[in-house]
């Protein structure tokens, strides 16, 4: 599949989430994804100024206040997720995997939220408990994005599955 196929393919499925993407359509996609954002971003740059913006005390990045890298992102991010979705099922696995990482962070932030309300009982066990709880969290927290690529990344099953044929 060549670089314009695969953009083709993944606009013309633009919310199908069904069926199975190939690793070379989801790759290009989102190759054609990023160099369309860094593009954008910079004819926005161009056209429309940057700002510094303080990242930290003492530091400042340029960032471009221009509307095109957002319309192209705002345009592409459901064909993205669809493609995702599609090559998830490519890989025998339902497209609900591509949220581990999002539905990891929930977690960890409901689990803060109420550590962080014990913490006014002011009893040492609740620090116990909240660093038994959140340092692993926080090593998933950390390794779930990398495993979703690795999924993302693995060859297509070689035979049909219950997604359909291969692509």
């Amino acid at each position: 599949m060549t670089f314009t196929q695969a953009i083709r393919t993944c606009m013309r499925k633009y919310v199908t989430f069904s069926g199975r993407a190939s690793r070379p359509e989801y790759w290009k996609f989102i190759l054609f994804v990023i160099i369309g954002t860094i593009l954008f971003g910079v004819v926005d740059a161009i056209l429309f100024g940057t700002t510094m913006v303080e990242t930290s005390p003492g530091h400042a990045a340029l960032q471009a206040d221009g509307p095109l890298a957002g319309l192209f992102a705002l345009v592409t991010f459901l064909p993205a997720l669809a493609a995702g979705w599609r090559r998830m099922h490519d890989t025998g696995r339902t497209g609900f995997y591509l949220f581990y990482p999002l539905i990891v962070m929930v977690g960890i932030t409901g689990a803060l939220a109420f550590f962080g309300g014990l913490d006014a009982v002011q009893d040492g066990a609740a620090d116990i408990v909240a660093s038994a709880i959140l340092i692993p969290a926080m090593i998933v927290l950390a390794v779930s994005p990398l495993l979703v690529l690795w999924w993302l990344a693995r060859p297509s099953e070689p035979r049909p599955n219950q997604w359909g044929p291969q692509p």
